[in-house]
């Protein structure tokens, strides 16, 4: 506590370090004070002078009394909120007491730095943030992108996605966020595919065919995995819309345990709906699936490998056990084999082709968890050491 009479000689000081230790009283007491009305309007007029005064130094000591506190005087943050440039972005990111009709017109008008500030907010509403994202700038976006408490529309994640799908820095932001529709997830995942196509190292280090079939590989993932994963009801629609579903896409959900996609695909193909889907999947007989698979278009031969497969995956977790799915892959050619006496008819053999590269895949990954089990059971397990070379000379010259 100080005397009045020194207060006075603060307020009344011509060195703006007392005017400013005075604001800054007179903030605090504004804030704290539960006395009369008379004494709380007294204040309230002396933070309003001070508002007057024509040091930087004194407004901003102002500031900072007022400036994380919700009783803090609207009149008095609005007006500090277009002060000067130091004062007006510490309110702007920090004053609990601004609404987004005070920040709006701000962060359309306003210097870049203002709108940087207001983006550091707490709290930062879904009107607000679409306001900061309209002013196209690129470091701005992307610190919007990278926090995750803030809500974007899908329509504003859409347009961001083609405006700036080819930045990596602001695709990988997009990519991290949870609400990014599925569609505009799958067109990123397909412009990182053709870039790591396109990318020297990668073409260097890998055979082209090699290459291929593991971006195949990882984009069938993709696509299968972004559909199991979506809320989304039109993300198999647009897909089925765009002929973007082929038996393989279908085998390889079924293969990786994305059976809410595959189930979603069927009952675009089929027009049924997708209740009646799932469950013909999940406990329907071979009548039901055979009719189900028919409405799809799918030929004899093909449904008969479908149902097969499908018939595994109820009784084995293919999503997380890449065991059961090599048993399943394994099981199913060797199915197919044996029908046909080894030779494969025409309509099957995209599906043989499959599986065969499917078994592959899957028995590397089986190979590498027996392996490394291996090790951890038994870490003391070295492999022979064979007779040490003898040392060659090379002829003399």
């Amino acid at each position: 506590m100080i005397a009045y009479h020194r207060y006075l000689e603060l307020c009344g000081s011509a060195d703006s370090d007392d005017r400013g230790q005075a604001a800054h009283l007179a903030a605090m007491a504004f804030l704290e004070h539960d006395g009369p009305a008379d004494e709380q309007a007294a204040l309230y007029a002396a933070l309003i002078n001070f508002l007057d005064d024509s040091s930087v130094k004194v407004r901003a000591a102002l500031a900072y009394g007022l400036l994380h506190s919700p009783q803090a005087p609207r009149p008095v943050i609005v007006s500090l909120l277009h002060d000067a440039p130091v004062i007006a972005r510490a309110v702007a990111q920090y004053s609990p007491v601004l609404i987004d009709a005070d920040l709006l017109g701000v962060v359309r008008q306003g210097p870049s730095d203002m709108r940087w500030a207001i983006s550091m907010r707490e709290t930062v509403s879904p009107r607000l943030a679409e306001a900061l994202v309209a002013c196209g700038e690129k470091p701005l976006t992307l610190r919007l992108l990278q926090r995750s408490d803030i809500t974007l529309s899908s329509a504003t994640l859409v347009a961001l996605t083609e405006v700036y799908g080819q930045d990596p820095v602001l695709r990988g932001a997009l990519l991290a966020r949870d609400d990014l529709p599925a569609a505009s997830r799958l067109a990123l995942v397909e412009i990182v595919t053709q870039a790591l196509r396109q990318a020297r190292i990668v073409k260097g280090a890998i055979a082209a065919p090699r290459l291929e079939r593991l971006l195949r590989e990882a984009g069938d993932t993709a696509v299968t995995g972004i559909g199991e994963k979506t809320r989304d009801p039109d993300y198999a629609a647009d897909l089925v819309a765009r002929g973007r579903i082929s038996l393989r896409m279908l085998l390889h959900a079924v293969v990786n345990g994305h059976v809410l996609f595959f189930a979603a695909c069927l009952s675009e193909l089929a027009e049924m709906p997708s209740e009646k889907v799932f469950s013909i999947l999940n406990s329907g007989g071979r009548p039901a699936l055979n009719a189900l698979l028919s409405r799809c278009g799918l030929t004899e031969g093909v449904r008969n490998a479908l149902a097969r497969l499908i018939g595994h995956a109820r009784t084995a977790d293919l999503g997380d056990d890449c065991a059961a799915r090599h048993f399943a892959v394994t099981a199913l050619t060797q199915e197919l084999l044996l029908d046909h006496g080894g030779t494969i008819p025409p309509d099957l053999e995209d599906v043989f082709a499959y599986l065969n590269e499917q078994n592959i895949i899957l028995a590397r990954r089986a190979a590498r968890g027996v392996m490394a089990g291996f090790v951890e059971r038994s870490p003391s397990a070295a492999l022979p050491a064979g007779p040490e070379a003898a040392m060659r000379r090379l002829p003399a010259a």
